[in-house]
């Protein structure tokens, strides 16, 4: 069991997903972004090695505009040695890494340009990954997408589209349950027709459990996860206190986490908390982790 956070640092004086305004680009702009946000990511994993943070989500916005038809820079070229250089530490000190592309990547959309256009995105992902020479154990999560008035049809898109990615992303790709659309039981109906990995999302599972009971939450997606694809992934977070229904918390409730902890045993999986307030509470998080014989200390 790892414990991580995503993205973004609030404690470091930098971020790792710098950008720019679309009519602003340049190819010199595109350059000194993209520089700033590796040597930042690069403080982010030396620091979160210190805090026994062993598991961290990359922001989509590494390279700004990668996947835009405007970006005709090659930036793999450019930028090949230090992607290289940022994957050998991240093995070195025994992390794990994922992304979460943004919600617009849409698979199992009717119209062909988003498709496209999420596909595109999705090799960049990839493609960021696998330039940090990183195992299958690196994943992509994304949501399974709409329902478009017809679910039926909308999951069959999605197991089209799946079928005909490349193998680059394919062995990256993994789908998570949602609060609205698609529960934990949408996910493994998807798989049984793919292959793909399920990652569970607790809070959402909280939200639309899809008749499946805490315990199965965690032991169904186990077998959806081969060697090669590494333990299991689990999103963690709670209800934000007053605000509307399915709004993350903006720190985490130490009570329901353990508790969280004692009722998942003997589950073995690496945690994504998705936590406003991001390596504060993944830092308390591992305080009370510490304790538990499936924690990983380096």
């Amino acid at each position: 069991m790892k414990i991580g956070y995503p993205c973004i640092n609030t404690t470091l004086d930098c971020s790792s997903a710098r950008s720019f305004r679309l009519a602003s680009y340049s190819e010199r702009r595109l350059i000194e972004t993209v520089g700033a946000n590796l040597a930042c990511l690069e403080k982010i994993i030396d620091y979160n090695k210190t805090k026994n943070i062993l598991f961290f989500r990359i922001t989509s916005n590494l390279v700004p505009f990668a996947s835009h038809p405007i970006c005709k820079t090659d930036w793999v070229k450019f930028f090949r040695s230090d992607f290289e250089n940022v994957g050998k530490k991240i093995r070195r000190y025994n992390m794990r890494v994922s992304m979460h592309p943004d919600q617009f990547v849409l698979l199992n959309s009717p119209k062909r340009e988003v498709v496209d256009n999420s596909i595109a995105e999705l090799e960049y992902h990839a493609k960021i990954l696998d330039l940090m020479n990183l195992d299958r154990s690196a994943k992509i999560q994304i949501h399974v997408g709409g329902v478009y008035g017809e679910k039926e049809a909308a999951v069959s898109r999605f197991v089209d589209e799946y079928k005909g990615l490349s193998s680059e992303i394919n062995d990256r790709l993994v789908i998570e349950n949602d609060e609205r659309l698609y529960s934990l039981a949408d996910c493994l109906s998807i798989h049984h027709a793919t292959n793909i990995p399920i990652l569970l999302d607790v809070f959402h599972h909280s939200i639309l459990d899809g008749g499946i009971d805490f315990a199965d939450s965690l032991d169904l997606p186990r077998s959806t996860w081969s060697k090669e694809d590494g333990i299991p992934i689990v999103d963690y977070s709670t209800q934000e206190n007053g605000a509307r229904k399915g709004r993350h918390a903006q720190a985490i409730d130490l009570d329901h986490f353990n508790s969280f902890l004692i009722k998942s045993r003997p589950y073995d999986f690496d945690i994504m908390l998705e936590i406003k307030d991001k390596e504060k509470s993944a830092e308390v998080a591992i305080s009370v982790a510490n304790q538990d014989n499936r924690f990983i200390v380096n």
